[in-house]
């Protein structure tokens, strides 16, 4: 084999984070690696943020006309043509992904290689372009940003049926007549609500006692509602058994619930119960890199593996799998590669939004995790109800809620179920930041009458 060619830095994967620290570093006079097996952008732009939420906005829209009614707004009969939704999707979807790839192409000491890196030492990896060839290439600096991917289904006979996953489901040209949902997180209940407003049967099967565990009862509860009052069927201390084929058209899902074993009858399966991270074909142990029990790259606060000088960014290091914490693993690397400082992700508030409708946006602790900690606390909530532009939008459903600690005032997390739930909860992420009291909140002027003008209320709660 050639002689290996040597970067100053090499990259492997392209998520938000692996796209902008290659730019960040040739900018800065390095010679640079990015390695891509697939397509530029990674699960965000390709197969998550950013066509799940091109089609929520499509479903919306539906849901909206359908109610037009409400605001004096006559409509005809309402359809969904889902090859136009999808068509929509890939477009913009495309175009992401062009202008991500020119970014990359257009960096001067920047080479993009297209195909599969694997390690073969510590500092050197072999790429197997996907034209056939490859290539051995070694560097100082190697950052391993190759995501994750959907978990398999492993229940009976689950190999022998098409079963869905969050890329496949949005590749159908078809709408499921129902759809069984196996999973009661974000991705099962994006996806849910959205193919129920297509017009789809939906039924969510949530193995634990509720959906979003990780929430407080009375956001979960809420979610439960709402969704019920949309015709989605939602079973909660369910668990799927097994599953079989009854026809072309027909599946069987054999289900354990409190009442006894059931069987449910669906056109399609989707399983989103989880997902894995991509590092069976790094060879990692050839760089003897560490990987814990569920086979995520092991990092420190600084992102930085057991073996100096690789590190790994974006979801394939554990934690929190949001674009947004991949952007602050950039921001990471960049501060301590080429500005000789010290950030790390110890205290990093890391917020979050799941794109149902009403969004449900997060940040910091909830109720349940501070009385866990043995925190005094005050909790302020207010139901959307309770907000003059929710009453005129027509937009009532959910409430916001806020933890505060009760001995500083400082605001310690919050979920706001509500329109624009993300954007509210992002008001609250800042004061956070600032270490503000909650009275800022309650003491400031927001314009009437936006959404933002209901955290005014929100915190009058606290002192009435």
């Amino acid at each position: 084999m050639p002689q290996a060619t040597t970067y100053d830095a090499i990259v492997i994967g392209t998520s938000r984070g692996g796209r902008l620290l290659p730019i960040t570093l040739a900018k800065a006079g390095q010679n640079v690696a990015v390695i891509e097996r697939d397509h530029i952008g990674g699960v965000c732009v390709n197969v998550g943020c950013t066509p799940t939420k091109t089609m929520v906005a499509s479903a919306r829209l539906a849901y909206l006309a359908r109610r037009g009614a409400e605001y004096g707004v006559h409509t005809g009969p309402i359809s969904v043509d889902l090859q136009d939704v999808l068509q929509r999707k890939q477009e913009i979807v495309e175009g992401a992904r062009k202008g991500h790839e020119n970014l990359l192409t257009a960096a001067q000491g920047l080479d993009l290689l297209r195909g599969e890196a694997h390690f073969t030492a510590p500092k050197t990896l072999e790429v197997s372009f996907n034209g056939g060839e490859t290539r051995e290439i070694t560097a100082p600096l190697i950052v391993i940003d190759t995501g994750v991917r959907p978990a398999p289904l492993a229940i009976k006979r689950a190999e022998r049926i098409p079963v869905l996953n969050s890329t496949t489901l949005m590749e159908l040209d078809t709408l499921p007549e129902h759809l069984l949902i196996l999973g009661g997180g974000y991705i099962g209940l994006e996806f849910g609500q959205m193919f129920r407003r297509f017009g789809s049967q939906v039924t969510i099967i949530q193995r634990r006692p509720r959906l979003l565990m990780s929430e407080d009862e009375d956001v979960s509860d809420e979610i439960t509602k709402m969704f019920r009052e949309e015709g989605i069927t939602v079973l909660t201390g369910t668990t799927p058994q097994q599953v079989e084929q009854l026809s072309d058209e027909r599946l069987q899902l054999t289900v354990r619930t409190p009442q006894g074993e059931q069987q449910l009858t669906g056109s399609h399966l989707l399983a989103a119960t989880g997902r894995v991270p991509n590092t069976e074909a790094l060879t990692l142990e050839a760089a003897g890199i560490h990987l814990d029990q569920e086979g995520y790259i092991q990092v420190n606060e600084r992102l930085e593996t057991n073996v100096p000088g690789v590190y790994a960014m974006g979801d394939v290091r554990g934690g929190s799998a949001f674009t947004h914490a991949s952007y602050d693993d950039f921001r990471i690397l960049r501060t301590n590669l080429l500005e000789h400082g010290n950030a790390s992700t110890r205290d990093r508030l890391v917020p979050h939004t799941i794109f149902i409708d009403p969004q449900l946006g997060r940040v910091g602790m909830t109720e349940n995790e501070a009385r866990k900690q043995g925190r005094t606390i005050r909790v302020a909530k207010l139901p959307m109800t309770a907000v003059p532009r929710a009453l005129e939008t027509g937009e009532t459903r959910g409430f916001m809620k806020a933890i505060v600690d009760a001995k500083t005032q400082h605001i310690l997390g919050c979920a706001i179920l509500s329109i624009e739930g993300g954007e509210i909860m992002t008001i609250i992420q800042v004061a956070m930041m600032g270490k503000l009291p909650y009275t800022a909140l309650k003491e400031s002027i927001f314009t009437h009458p936006l959404l933002a003008e209901g955290l005014n209320l929100l915190f009058m709660t606290l002192d009435s």
